[in-house]
C-alpha cells in the first residue's frame, strides 16, 4: 500500500497514501485506543456544516480563492451528508476538548478539495488543514457550536416521537376508559381506577417531556461561533464573525444567534446539562411506564395479568410458550443509560476550568448518545407495544371483587372504625366485604349495591346511597 509523508510539531510519520485523514488524526487514533465507541456521526455532520458556513464567509470576504472555497464547500456538503463517514473512526473518548476531532474534519475536507481540484492528497500547500479549512476558527468556538447544532437536530426527532408515543397512549386511554380495576398505591390494594384513567395519567407525563424538549431547544440556539480561542474573536475579523453566523443559520435551518457573551459561551456548558436533565426526566417517565406495564402484564396465571402486551418474540429456550415484555424491559434498559449519561454530562460540566471545559468530548458522547436511543426506544414502545396492548376485563374484574379497597366507599356512611372491622373480618373469615356489612346489619342490600358499584368509584365525589324502601 502506497504512503505519503506528512508533518507535525512532533516530527513526520507515513500516512496511508489513499487516506482523506492526515498526521493529527493518526496521532489521536493511536493515543486513544480506548473504547470501541466512535464519534457521534452528527457531530461529524454539524462540524461538517461548521465548516461550510466559515468557508462561505471567507470566500466572500475575500480570505480564501474561489476555486479553493468553492472545492472546501463542496467537501463540506458531501460530508455533512454522510459520505466518507469511515474517515472518521477516532474514539469517542479524546483529550484536547475536541481538538483531534476538530483536525480530523480539517484533515478529511483538505484532502477531498484537493481531490476536486485535481490535486494529490497531502499537498497542503495548496489546500491547508489549517490555514484554509480551518480558517479564522478554533476547536474551542466550532466543536461547542457543532455540539448545539448536533443536538438540536437529535432533540426535535426526539421531541416527535414523544408527541406520537402520546398520541398512542391516549388512543389507548380512550380504548380501555370502560374496563375498571383495581388501583394500587405502594403495590397495595387501592381505591378502583379504570385502565383507560391510568393510560390517561401516562399520557399527561409523556405529553410534560414533549412540552418540555421543544421548548429548550431554544437554550441550544446560542452559539460561540467566531470566538475562536477563549471567545474574544483574536485573529477572526468583525466582518466574518457577523457573517459566519448568518450562514450557519441558514444552512442548518436553525434559529442560531451569536452569544451576547462568547466567552461565556466558550468556557461554560452547564447548557448541556439543563438539556440533559430534562431529556433524563422524559427516560425516568418512560422507565415507569414500562415498569407499570411489566407488572399489569405479569402472570399471565401467577401474576396481575390485567393487560396483555403484543408477543414479540419466544421468551424462554427451556420453558414451553412462554413470552416477556421484551419492549419495556429494553425501553427500561435505554432509560437507565439515560440517566447515567446525565450523570456523566453533569459531572463533566462541572470541571471546566477557567476558559475552556476539556471534558466537551464526554459531555458531546453521552449526550448526542442520549438523544438518539431515547428517541429510537420512544418508537419502538410506540409502535411494538402501546399500540397493540390490550385489556384482559374479566381479570380485572376478579380481582377487584375480591379487594378489601372497595371498603373506602363506605366511609361517609359507616365511619373508618367500621370500615376498618369490616375489612379485617372478611380477610379473616374470606367473605366479601358486601357479605360482611349485611351480616352486620350496616347498610341494606340496595344501599351496598349502590354504594359498592366500582364505575361510580373513579369518579369525583361521594357514591349516592339508595334511598332505603319500607322496612
Amino acid at each position: 500500500m502506497s504512503t505519503r509523508r506528512e508533518h507535525d510539531l512532533l516530527g513526520t510519520r507515513e500516512v496511508p497514501g489513499n487516506a482523506y485523514y492526515g498526521i493529527h488524526t493518526l496521532r489521536a487514533a493511536e493515543n486513544f485506543p480506548v473504547s470501541r465507541e466512535r464519534v457521534h456521526p452528527e457531530l461529524i455532520k454539524a462540524l461538517a456544516t461548521v465548516k461550510e458556513a466559515a468557508a462561505r464567509a471567507n470566500q466572500d470576504l475575500g480570505y480564501l480563492p474561489a476555486d479553493k472555497g468553492q472545492a472546501i464547500i463542496t467537501a463540506c456538503q458531501e460530508i455533512a451528508r454522510g459520505e466518507l463517514a469511515d474517515q472518521f473512526f477516532l474514539d469517542a473518548y479524546q483529550g484536547g476538548a475536541g481538538t483531534s476531532t476538530n483536525m480530523n474534519v480539517n484533515e478529511v475536507i483538505a484532502n477531498r478539495a484537493l481531490e476536486i481540484l485535481g490535486r494529490p492528497k497531502g499537498e497542503y500547500t495548496t489546500v491547508h488543514p489549517n490555514d484554509h479549512v480551518n480558517l479564522h476558527q478554533s476547536t474551542n468556538d466550532v466543536y461547542p457550536t457543532a455540539m448545539r447544532v448536533a443536538a438540536i437536530r437529535l432533540l426535535l426527532p426526539l421531541a416527535d416521537g414523544l408527541a406520537k408515543l402520546q398520541a398512542a397512549l391516549q388512543e389507548r386511554e380512550v380504548a380501555l376508559a370502560g374496563v375498571v380495576k383495581v388501583g394500587r398505591t405502594e403495590l397495595q390494594d387501592a381505591v378502583p381506577v379504570t385502565l383507560g384513567q391510568e393510560f390517561g395519567a401516562y399520557a399527561q407525563a409523556i405529553a410534560r417531556d414533549r412540552w418540555r424538549l421543544y421548548k429548550v431547544e431554544e437554550r441550544l440556539r446560542q452559539v460561540n461561533l467566531g470566538g475562536t480561542a477563549t471567545g474574544t474573536g483574536l485573529n477572526a475579523p468583525l466582518k466574518y464573525i457577523y457573517l459566519v453566523n448568518d450562514y450557519l443559520r441558514r444552512l442548518t435551518g436553525l434559529g442560531l444567534a451569536r452569544a451576547e457573551n462568547m466567552i461565556d459561551a466558550t468556557q461554560n456548558m452547564d447548557v448541556f446539562v439543563e438539556v440533559s436533565g430534562l431529556v433524563k426526566a422524559a427516560a425516568v417517565n418512560l422507565h415507569k411506564i414500562a415498569g407499570d406495564l411489566r407488572l399489569l402484564t405479569s402472570g399471565p396465571r401467577g401474576g396481575l395479568g390485567e393487560i396483555n402486551l403484543p408477543a414479540r418474540q419466544a421468551g424462554s429456550s427451556i420453558m414451553p410458550g412462554k413470552v416477556n415484555p421484551v419492549v419495556p424491559e429494553m425501553v427500561s434498559q435505554v432509560a437507565m443509560q439515560v440517566m447515567a449519561n446525565d450523570a456523566l454530562v453533569a459531572m463533566a460540566a462541572s470541571q471546566g476550568q477557567l476558559e475552556l471545559n476539556p471534558f466537551a468530548p464526554l459531555i458531546a458522547h453521552a449526550l448526542l448518545t442520549s438523544l438518539e436511543m431515547l428517541a429510537a426506544a420512544a418508537r419502538i414502545f410506540q409502535t411494538e407495544c402501546i399500540q397493540g396492548i390490550t385489556a384482559n376485563p374479566e381479570r380485572c374484574q376478579e380481582l377487584l371483587a375480591r379487594s378489601p379497597a372497595l371498603a373506602t366507599a363506605l366511609l361517609p356512611y359507616i365511619g373508618y372504625e367500621r370500615a376498618s372491622e369490616v375489612v379485617r373480618e372478611a380477610e379473616v373469615s374470606g367473605q366479601s366485604i358486601k357479605d360482611v356489612v349485611l351480616e352486620k346489619r350496616y347498610l341494606t342490600a340496595d344501599e351496598l349495591e349502590s354504594v359498592l358499584t366500582p364505575a361510580a368509584m373513579t369518579r369525583p365525589g361521594t357514591v349516592k346511597l339508595a334511598k332505603r324502601g319500607p322496612a
